[in-house]
């Protein structure tokens, strides 16, 4: 079994004649280190996958098993813990705390995982290292560029090193010059040996990626992990 299994998931909206299928019977299977990006357009599905990938919200039918455990049918609380320990976000709008610093933002949530304060520091101060911001630590938000307040964010995501990534339009909101460094630091987290998945509408931002997975109608369309032949 891969990291992640999806096998035959469903997302139905306003269930009866005027639903709306989000996701319709998807299957989906990303193993360990793998760096996997999900294409589509505004209103494919990948947003609702992407949801589904990250625990923020459950399949109508289906299942869905992340390391091994079937989160399809756990409760919020439940969800909650699995999003705090096995996966870290990236979003396109960086989330950061405004008030606190680059290191207290990456910290924030080793203080929710009950990481010790000697601990936690340790880790935030490599996980902003890693990402080239060791001289930015005591800087706030509104003190750094987008593409600065972005590596803080990915040194959010993986201070606590969950076993996937999962960043969505992660360079939606970056210059060009920006938007190579965060795909850069990405491919480099790849190639750590961590699991890397990339929500983006921009093929040429895909192309970065190792496994490229369209989805379209809520239907993958093809995946270049299943001998790269076309699934519609």
């Amino acid at each position: 079994m891969g990291l992640i299994e999806i096998c035959d998931m469903c997302k139905v909206y306003n269930p009866g004649e005027n639903e709306v299928r989000a996701l319709d019977h998807v299957n989906l299977s990303i193993d360990k280190g793998e760096y996997v990006a999900v294409i589509g357009h505004s209103g494919s599905g990948k947003s609702t996958l992407m949801n589904m990938l990250g625990c923020l919200d459950v399949p109508t039918s289906g299942s869905y098993y992340l390391n091994g455990r079937d989160v399809s049918r756990l409760k919020d609380d439940e969800l909650s813990d699995i999003r705090n320990e096995e996966i870290g976000f990236i979003f396109q709008g960086f989330n950061l705390i405004g008030n606190l610093t680059a290191l207290e933002n990456v910290e924030l949530p080793l203080i929710y995982r009950g990481v010790s304060r000697g601990r936690r520091r340790e880790l935030a101060v490599a996980a902003l290292r890693k990402v080239g911001l060791e001289h930015r630590m005591d800087h706030k938000p509104n003190q750094m560029s987008g593409g600065q307040q972005q590596r803080v964010a990915i040194a959010r995501a993986i201070a606590a090193e969950p076993p996937v990534i999962l960043a969505d339009e992660p360079t939606g909101n970056l210059d060009s010059h920006s938007t190579k460094e965060i795909i850069a630091i990405l491919e480099g987290l790849h190639q750590m040996g961590r699991t890397v998945i990339i929500i983006t509408h921009d093929d040429e931002i895909a192309e970065q990626a190792k496994r490229r997975v369209r989805i379209k109608d809520g239907r993958i369309e093809y995946d270049t992990g299943v001998k790269d032949i076309a699934l519609a």
